[in-house]
C-alpha cells in the first residue's frame, strides 16, 4: 500500500474516513458558535434576595407596585391566601360616634353578682285579683263591661234584676217609715210630759220604740250593703255589679239575659300594675333563695329585664315536682308583662368586688379573642383583653386594661362590624 498524505493519519498510523472528518468540523463550527453568543450576552443578572424590589422600581414578578397599596395576603402552609387581620384601629369623628349612639364608659372597679338561675313565669298579683260574684240571684239585664277592657273603681260591670233585693230594700223603706214614725210619736209624748199632761212612763216608752225602729233601719241598710245593693238604686229590683278597684277585665262570664246565682263567677278582675313572677325552686336551691334576696327577671321571648325582689318562699315541697314555689313582685306599669309570659330569673346569691370591669356589652368578640375599643383621636382602637368573672351586667378584665380607660358601651358592636368591613377590604 502507498500512503502519501502524513496528516490524513490517525496518532495511531490510520488514516480517518472522509465521512468522519466532515462531522468532526461540523461540531467544532457549532460550538465555537455557541461560546460567541454567550460571550456577547454580557453577565447574568444577580438573583433578587426574598422580598426585596429591583433598582427599576420592579417587582419579583416584574409588575409595578402602586403607591399606597396594601401588603398581599398571607398565605397558609397550603399556599392559598388567607384573610388579612383585621385593622388595629377604626376611623370614626365625633359626628359618625354620635349618629351611631355609641356611647363611652371609663373602665373601673365594681361588684359583681353570683347568681342561680332559674325558670318561672308570670302570673297575676293574687293580692289585687277578684272574682267578682253577683251574690243575689236574678237576671241580667244589661252587661256594659268588655273582656280585656280597663275599668275603674266602682264602674258598672253589669245589670242584674233580683227578687231578693227587692225584698230587703222594700224592708229597708219599711224600716225607714217606722223610725219616722216613731220619732214623731216620741217629740210628741216628750212635750206632753213637759207639759204635764202625759206621765213620765209614756215617754220611756216611745222612746224605746223609736230606738228599736233605729235598730231596724240600720240593719235593713246592712243587709243591701252585704250584697252591695245601694238603698235606693230605681227600681226596687235593680242590682248593680260594679268594680271593686282599679283593674282589666280578664274573664267574663255573663251573657244577656242569662239566669245566674249569687255564687256564679261573673268576672275577674285584676290590677295588672303588678305582677307575680313564680318560679319553681328545686330542694338543691333552697338554701340560696331567701325572703328579700335581689333578682332580675327576663322574658325568653323579647328583650324584655326588670329587677325585683323575693316576696315569698314556699315552706313546702311537692309531692310530684320535688320543688317549693316562690314568686317576685314585679312592677308592671306598661302592661308588658303579661300573665302566661316565660321567664328565667336570676337570682343573686352573693357579690364580689373586682378592680377593672366594663360593661358586658362592652367586649365584643374578634377572631375568636375577645376585645374592646378604646377611645382614641382618630377613632377606635381594638384592645385584646383577657376576661374574668361576669354577672351579665359587668365583665371583669384580667388583662389589657387600665382602670379610667374610656371604652365604648353601647352599641359597640357598629365599631365591630366597621371593623369587619376594613379586614374585607384587605382580604382583596
Amino acid at each position: 500500500m502507498n500512503f502519501n498524505k502524513q496528516d490524513d493519519k490517525t496518532a495511531s498510523g490510520h488514516a480517518l474516513p472522509k465521512r468522519q472528518r466532515i462531522a468532526i468540523a461540523v461540531l467544532l463550527a457549532i460550538g465555537l458558535g455557541g461560546g460567541a453568543a454567550i460571550l456577547a450576552s454580557g453577565p447574568a443578572s444577580s438573583p433578587k434576595g426574598h422580598g426585596e424590589h429591583a433598582e427599576d422600581g420592579h417587582d419579583d414578578h416584574g409588575h409595578d407596585e402602586a403607591p399606597g397599596a396594601r401588603p398581599a395576603a398571607a398565605k397558609d402552609e397550603h399556599g392559598h391566601a388567607g384573610a388579612a387581620a383585621a385593622p388595629e384601629t377604626v376611623a370614626m369623628t365625633e359626628a359618625q360616634v354620635q349618629a351611631a349612639a355609641i356611647t363611652l364608659e371609663a373602665a373601673g372597679p365594681a361588684s359583681l353578682r353570683a347568681t342561680t338561675r332559674l325558670p318561672g313565669e308570670i302570673g297575676f298579683n293574687e293580692d289585687r285579683t277578684a272574682h267578682v260574684v253577683p251574690r243575689v240571684a236574678g237576671v241580667v239585664e244589661a252587661v256594659p263591661a268588655a273582656l280585656g277592657q280597663a275599668v275603674r273603681k266602682g264602674e258598672l260591670l253589669a245589670v242584674i234584676a233580683s227578687a231578693q233585693v227587692s225584698d230587703q230594700r222594700s224592708e229597708w223603706l219599711a224600716a225607714q217609715k217606722r223610725l219616722q214614725l216613731a220619732r214623731t210619736t216620741f217629740e210628741r209624748e216628750r212635750q206632753l210630759w213637759e207639759e204635764k199632761i202625759s206621765p213620765r212612763q209614756d215617754v220611756d216608752v216611745a222612746e224605746q220604740a223609736l230606738r228599736e225602729a233605729e235598730i231596724a233601719v240600720a240593719n235593713a241598710r246592712q243587709k243591701l250593703q252585704a250584697v252591695g245593693a245601694s238603698p235606693t238604686g230605681g227600681a226596687l229590683n235593680r242590682f248593680e255589679l260594679r268594680a271593686p278597684f282599679d283593674g282589666v277585665v280578664v274573664e267574663k262570664h255573663l251573657a244577656l239575659g242569662e239566669q245566674v246565682k249569687e255564687d256564679a263567677s261573673a268576672f275577674v278582675l285584676s290590677d295588672l300594675r303588678t305582677v307575680w313572677a313564680r318560679i319553681d325552686v328545686p330542694a338543691a336551691d333552697l338554701a340560696k333563695v331567701r325572703v328579700g334576696a335581689r333578682a332580675v327577671v327576663r322574658a325568653t321571648a323579647f328583650e324584655q329585664s326588670a329587677p325585683g325582689t323575693v316576696t315569698y318562699v314556699g315552706a313546702l315541697i311537692g309531692g310530684q315536682t320535688r320543688t317549693a314555689q316562690a314568686r317576685i313582685a314585679l312592677s308592671n306599669p306598661d302592661g308588658a308583662w303579661r300573665p302566661g309570659l316565660f321567664v328565667d330569673v336570676d337570682l343573686v346569691t352573693g357579690e364580689t368586688s373586682a378592680p377593672v370591669t366594663v360593661p358586658a356589652e362592652a367586649v365584643q368578640i374578634v377572631e375568636d379573642r375577645p376585645v374592646v375599643f378604646v377611645r382614641v383621636a382618630d377613632g377606635f382602637a381594638a384592645r385584646p383583653v383577657k376576661t374574668g368573672r361576669t354577672d351579665g351586667q359587668r365583665t371583669e378584665v384580667l388583662e389589657g386594661l387600665k382602670p379610667g380607660t374610656r371604652v365604648a358601651t353601647r352599641n359597640a358592636f357598629v365599631i365591630k362590624s366597621e371593623a369587619g368591613k376594613g379586614s374585607a377590604t384587605h382580604s382583596h
